[in-house]
């Protein structure tokens, strides 16, 4: 599959391209500068001897792609979406965003009023197939081609076909497995539970994940 990251440049984009790449899969960097994007794809080689990566714009990125990640940070994912919302219409887009707020006490789910970043991207691209998922993985884990992640990503969308591809994917990680977790609605409980594995990160100095068990 040939997979663009836009925010690809980011520790959570980098680590899930050289996972790909390590897969076998096609990766295509994206950003808003292609330079950035393309010391992004370097990072990835240097990782992954066999990658077939490459880095470039944003635009040209989802126009070479056949499923597009989202690995923006929540306060640019509006204009990044609706800036290329036609060029997305079609095609499986994975939003990996979660909105928080740093400050006193510690991270905090930001309040979006569509529902989640995965609901606010479907509604600035009503033509693409939004999928939410990988919000939970650690970027550090992922950055270690090696490290076995032993978690499980938890996968919503309102296509099912969508879903399944990307479940599918997921499952290429080392160390992961895929839940089907429902509609596009309940992204939201998963990008929540985002800033309550950074809370325990820091407060164990470890890199937490989520398992869920009695599924076999």
């Amino acid at each position: 599959m040939k997979i663009a990251i836009l925010g690809g440049t980011g520790d959570e984009g980098l680590g899930l391209a050289i996972r790909f790449a390590l897969a076998g899969n096609e990766v295509i960097i994206g950003s808003r500068a292609a330079d950035r994007a393309e010391t992004a794809a370097q990072a990835v080689r240097d990782k992954v001897a066999s990658a077939r990566v490459s880095g470039t714009t944003n635009d040209v990125a989802v126009e070479q792609a056949e499923l597009v990640m989202l690995s923006v940070p929540f306060a640019g994912l509006r204009a990044t979406v609706s800036a290329l919302a036609p060029k997305l219409a079609g095609k499986i887009v994975v939003s990996l965003v979660v909105p928080l707020q740093f400050g006193k006490g510690g991270p905090h789910a930001e309040l979006v009023p569509e529902g989640s970043a995965a609901e606010l991207t479907q509604q600035l691209a009503p033509e693409a197939r939004v999928v939410g998922a990988f919000q939970n993985l650690s970027a550090h884990e992922l950055l270690e081609p090696d490290h076995d992640l032993g978690c499980d990503v938890l996968v919503c969308a309102d296509d099912r076909d969508a879903r399944r591809s990307v479940m599918t994917l997921a499952e290429t990680i080392k160390g992961v497995r895929a839940i089907d977790a429902g509609p596009l609605a309940y992204s939201r409980y998963v990008e929540d539970m985002t800033a309550l594995l950074i809370s325990l990160n820091r407060r164990y100095k470890t890199q937490t994940g989520i398992r869920i068990s009695g599924i076999g």
